[in-house]
């Protein structure tokens, strides 16, 4: 299970740096200032921590080991709370090239970021380390 959530969390972290990078461009700042790429490293591997955390419980518990779409609902309801959280607190804001959600008033990008990174990530170091899961339930 070590060997599954390290490949969990390296290959969360590159997907998520570069998710971070590509849409730091719909964000007008980060905590009143300038988005940087140590900001946008800091927030990568935060992102890898959350979802090598997700997959360390979904890995352990029965029911959702063979069920890597679980780590997509997690991901997505985690970052729309943490959205919520920090566009309430001034962390960040949108510029109007951000995308919103309809009533939950959350940037797309965001919202989506650690499902399917974590999925990814999941999914990949699965394959990797030659789980039972069936590619029917991925």
């Amino acid at each position: 299970m070590v060997r599954r959530l390290l490949i969990v969390f390296f290959t969360a972290f590159l997907l998520n740096f570069l998710w971070e990078n590509i849409h730091a461009v719909l964000y007008v700042q980060y905590q009143g200032g300038e988005i940087t790429r140590l900001i946008l490293f800091r927030a990568a591997l935060f992102d890898a921590a959350v979802i090598t955390l997700f997959a360390a419980l979904l890995l352990v518990l029965p029911w959702p080991r063979a069920r890597p779409w679980v780590m997509l609902a997690l991901g997505v309801v985690f970052a729309v709370g943490l959205e919520w959280f920090a566009l309430a607190t001034g962390r960040w804001e949108y510029n109007t090239l951000m995308p919103l959600i309809p009533f939950l008033n959350v940037g797309l990008s965001p919202a989506i970021q650690l499902g399917v990174t974590g999925w990814g990530a999941l999914v990949f170091a699965l394959i990797r380390t030659k789980s039972g899961a069936s590619s029917r339930s991925l």
